[in-house]
């Protein structure tokens, strides 16, 4: 769910506003970044060998490190000399980045989410010196989201080991958030709110990162002493490791998001309600109001009283907002974003006047109707050169599913304001596969090789949740310290060779098949159908073309050569679950198609065979060490000092990766133990009731109970042989095939049906990539000769009406066709959601919908 999409008045906040005359020509200075006060020599080397120590479970090394500056990018050296491991780097990120560099290039093992396979021999291998410098000075990691999607409630355990992930892949640039809410109460007490005001304002932990965007407020709140007191003795932990490796935190700034019991202190105060989503809200002032200064200075005076000088702070007051600036090509609107934009600054730099400000890019392409280039131009330009950072978010969206002009490009470079070349390879957390490997091998080198590449300082990716599709993180990661092509089919040998211990053929085929769909493709939001709402979506957005099962037949098999492989086992689980999932999806249609055509004794057969695919699925990700429920919700009620915070946090925990709200539901969509056993199957076992009964079931009742109400816990406690079961559900499967669906139109969104003289108000999600193309939709019936009408069309993307339309149209010959205008530059992220109300005339009536493109 990406950011604030606010179709607010935020114009409000501005219009009427004496903005200062201020030259607007940016500083053309290059880039110094800040650094931390360090401590010693020693004392920092013992930090990355503590990480490598961890990692290998090794106390004693023979390792020596040397630190040592050599240019402005990072680079490590290594070589083994006398069976010593000789590592030189450019900081301690560096060294244990050169220190996995040699562990995978000997194939010695793996550091990932799910396992750790590194085992360093008695005797190093030997090896040629090595050295390798980055094409960039820093390497970014993480996005707001994550710390709701994956971060919520983790421990300092848990913490530790991403850090060392962090540190071994090379990455020093992480967003650092934690303790945000502690800092932000103790200022608005400190300016007059109560308590009760500002704990009414707090949401529960995992929806947090959207009330810091200005979403959300209230969702599963308040938050409690215990919880404050909790995160900044973390956050303490995190900071302290991070700064000792030599990384370099974001650590969250002050956007303008406030309660509006403000109100009571300041009643003059300007302050406007933002709605997001159709049904949230929240409160925000504008930088040109005092207020905001005063809030922005006094949290990171707060801050960094608490947890010392930090060199980032993260401040995003314009994502997604659509902000009403007078016309492109009106003086007055660049003058107003100019202001704007250097009252954020200077609001931080009255704190800190050697912050940096950093905002991220999303905007950049997802708005660009609103961010134009002269527009961003005057937003940045009274900043100083290099007390900004860009962050260009998503450039793997701009390629791949807006297929806009890359941002440097189109932006010349950022007005020579430093900036970070990132990619989004995940959306809430979703465990479906997808992503362009060659790309995200070789995406950044457009970028450096380009006459616009400006500034260019870091490379990063900012995912929204983790924990999902590790080979590509491992990819991305490796990629960010090659400045050559890197040969994917190659790479994944390698991969391969370091996570399973070996690369046999059937193997290499398996990767070879996918490459040619989940992995040579890229889909926004990949979800089965099976994980929305039953009845909503008719055609999941996986790629999962018969190259993807191939793919995933072949993986099972090589289970004859890898079954002694415990990193193997486990994606065996995980790949499994894929397959079984794609059949899982097919099976859905053949049962709509079955209760479309009246034979419901085979609708009922083949909701049999649905049923044991979703528990085989549940099963074997039982096995899994993160594909699981109840490894999330133990997270959770670990946060809890009380039976009241654990029934909090668990609800919470629930909601984020089910109904979200509702009405942002399904975003997740994890493919998890436990999750799919209780939730969607439940889900769909209750549809399947109420169109066998003929009965209307609540499925927003059945879902809302199932969060808030039913915590039961729900687990696999027999013993499982994984290769025999794998093999034994895919010959249970292999037979489901698209050959059997009658009702396969192309762009099919779903199938409608009505009784006699029955009136019924129908919704059916549309994938946001259709929106842009969209021009009307058709409605066949393919059973009865009744006569079909359709009295009113709303199309809806993010939560907001785009086209809205109450004419009535009747059905000729079996067929409705119902143009939609949609308005030019409508985009959308979270997807779409057509509402339409039919009626049939005379007889029972049954038929499909497709989009017209």
């Amino acid at each position: 769910m990406k950011k604030n999409n606010l179709r607010n008045t935020l114009g409000a906040l501005l219009l009427g506003c004496m903005l200062g005359n201020v030259a607007t020509t940016a500083h053309a200075q290059k880039v110094v970044f800040p650094q931390q006060k360090q401590a010693g020599v020693a004392a920092l080397k013992a930090e990355a060998l503590g990480v490598m120590q961890r990692v290998s479970r090794q106390s004693s090394i023979p390792i020596s490190l040397e630190l040592k500056k050599d240019g402005s990018n990072m680079y490590y050296e290594y070589s083994v000399v006398n069976g010593v491991l000789r590592l030189k780097g450019s900081d301690n990120v560096a060294l244990c980045r050169g220190f996995y560099d040699y562990v995978k290039t000997h194939k010695l093992g793996m550091y990932s989410w799910s396992g750790n396979n590194i085992q360093l021999p008695s005797s190093l291998p030997a090896t040629n010196d090595v050295k390798v410098v980055s094409p960039f000075q820093n390497h970014y990691y993480f996005n707001v989201c994550t710390y709701g999607y994956s971060m919520p409630y983790w421990d300092w355990a848990r913490w530790e080991q991403e850090i060392d992930w962090m540190a071994l892949h090379g990455i020093n640039m992480p967003l650092a958030l934690v303790g945000y809410e502690a800092i932000l109460a103790r200022v608005w007490k400190k300016m007059g709110l109560t308590d009760e005001e500002i704990n009414g304002y707090f949401v529960g932990p995992a929806h947090l990162p959207w009330m810091r965007m200005g979403n959300v407020s209230g969702i599963d709140g308040p938050l409690n002493a215990d919880w404050h007191k909790d995160q900044l003795a973390l956050q303490h932990k995190i900071l302290n490791r991070m700064r000792s490796l030599g990384m370099k935190p974001i650590c969250p700034g002050f956007p303008g998001f406030i309660p509006e019991a403000f109100k009571r202190i300041y009643p003059n105060l300007n302050i406007v309600e933002t709605h997001w989503g159709g049904a949230f809200h929240n409160w925000m002032i504008s930088p040109t109001e005092p207020l905001f200064a005063k809030i922005s200075e006094a949290f990171i005076r707060e801050w960094e009283k608490e947890f010392g000088k930090c060199d980032y702070y993260l401040v995003d007051s314009f994502n997604e907002m659509d902000i009403p600036f007078p016309e492109k090509g009106n003086p007055a609107r660049y003058e107003m974003a100019a202001s704007y934009g250097e009252k954020v600054y200077n609001a931080i730099k009255k704190a800190n006047k050697n912050a940096v400000w950093v905002m991220q890019g999303w905007m950049f392409g997802y708005q660009r109707h609103i961010w134009d280039y002269e527009t961003l131009g005057a937003l940045v330009s009274r900043v100083p050169d290099d007390k900004m950072l860009l962050l260009d978010l998503a450039v793997d969206y701009n390629k791949h599913f807006w297929h806009l002009e890359v941002n440097w490009e189109y932006y010349k470079g950022f007005y020579n304001k430093p900036w970070v070349y990132s990619v989004i390879p995940n959306m809430g957390g979703k465990v479906g596969m997808t992503g362009v490997l060659d790309f995200y091998a070789n995406g950044h080198l457009e970028a450096l090789a380009s006459a616009n590449r400006g500034n260019l300082v870091a490379h990063g990716l900012a995912p929204e949740g983790i924990e999902n599709n590790e080979v590509l993180y491992e990819l991305v990661t490796d990629a960010g310290w090659s400045s050559r092509r890197i040969d994917v089919s190659d790479w994944l040998k390698q991969y391969s060779r370091n996570r399973y211990g070996a690369a046999p053929e059937c193997l290499m085929t398996a990767w070879d098949y996918l490459l040619k769909s989940v992995y040579g493709s890229f889909t926004d939001h990949p979800r089965f159908n099976w994980q929305f709402r039953p009845g909503s979506v008719k055609n999941g957005s996986i790629n999962m073309n018969a190259d993807y099962f191939r793919g995933l037949e072949a993986f099972i098999s090589a289970s004859d050569d890898l079954k002694d492989s415990p990193y193997y086992l486990t994606d065996l689980c995980e790949m499994t679950a894929h397959y079984l999932g794609g059949k899982a999806e097919l099976l859905t249609k053949l049962i709509d198609q079955e209760y479309l055509l009246g034979d419901t004794l085979k609708a009922r057969f083949l909701q049999s065979r649905f049923e044991t695919l979703m528990l085989g699925m549940d099963r074997i990700l039982s096995w899994h060490p993160t594909l699981r429920l109840d490894r999330w919700l133990s997270f959770a009620q670990k946060s809890a000092r009380t039976d009241a915070q654990r029934k909090q946090y668990e609800t919470n925990a629930r909601r984020i990766v089910t109904v979200w709200g509702p009405p942002v539901d399904d975003y997740a969509a994890r493919i998890w133990s436990g999750l799919i056993g209780n939730y969607y199957l439940g889900r769909w076992k209750e549809y399947y009731r109420g169109r066998e009964s003929g009965e209307q079931v609540n499925l927003a009742q059945w879902e809302r109970r199932w969060v808030e109400e039913n915590h039961d816990s729900y687990h696999w406690n027999t013993d499982l042989d994984i290769v025999g079961f794998a093999k034994e559900m895919l010959a249970l499967s292999k037979d489901i095939s698209t050959a059997s669906l009658l009702l396969n139109r192309p762009n099919m969104v779903g199938t409608w049906s009505l009784g006699s003289g029955e009136t019924k108000e129908f919704e059916f999600h549309i994938p946001a990539r259709m929106l842009s193309n969209m021009k009307g939709i058709t409605l066949e019936c393919l059973k009865g000769n009744g006569m079909l009408e359709c009295s009113g069309v709303i199309l809806k993307a993010d939560g907001i009406e785009v086209v809205s339309s109450s004419e009535v149209i009747s059905s000729k010959n079996g067929m409705l066709y119902y143009k939609l205008v949609v308005p030019s530059g409508v985009n959308a992220n979270n997807g779409c959601v057509l509402k339409l109300k039919l009626k049939s005339m005379n007889g029972n009536i049954a038929g499909t919908i497709a989009c017209d493109m």
